[in-house]
């Protein structure tokens, strides 16, 4: 009698190793899904209301660390600054009734009008009114952000 020769069962591993990429597709898509889903519970007025207030006032002092302070090139960052400052108690309705948030919106606007009715034409000027913009808003930011 002549013997079978044995036959080897096929590994599972490969069928193991599909699962396994299927796993993980699903887990990242599900995991796209849930974070959009949180994402757009949020509202994204906030952030880009801060998000525009610090690129101009980050440009403002560009102007002036590359030597350009004529009227001409700082005022559309302060103008700019001065309108999405009207956007603050909107953007933070919650800090709109807080005496301090009331406080340090009224001193950036103030600070901003001023520099608008009297513009800086050097450089001196225009290094004061960034030191004011960015102090106007480090102390807004020291009492609500942290």
């Amino acid at each position: 009698m002549a013997s079978q020769p044995e036959t080897k069962k096929p590994s599972a591993a490969s069928r193991y190793f599909f699962l396994f990429l299927i796993g993980l597709v699903v887990g990242a898509i599900g995991t796209v899904m849930a974070m959009r889903a949180l994402q757009a519970r949020q509202d994204p007025f906030p952030h880009s209301v801060m998000h525009v207030m610090g690129k101009h006032a980050g440009q403002l002092a560009d102007k002036v660390k590359q030597n350009r302070c004529a009227a001409t090139d700082t005022i559309p960052h302060v103008r700019t600054l001065r309108a999405m400052a009207n956007d603050l108690e909107l953007a933070f309705p919650g800090l709109a009734d807080d005496a301090r948030f009331k406080s340090h919106t009224s001193q950036f606007r103030a600070d901003l009008d001023a520099a608008l009715s009297a513009p800086p034409t050097d450089c001196a000027a225009a290094s004061a009114l960034v030191e004011k913009v960015g102090g106007d808003c480090k102390a807004c930011h020291q009492d609500f952000k942290g």
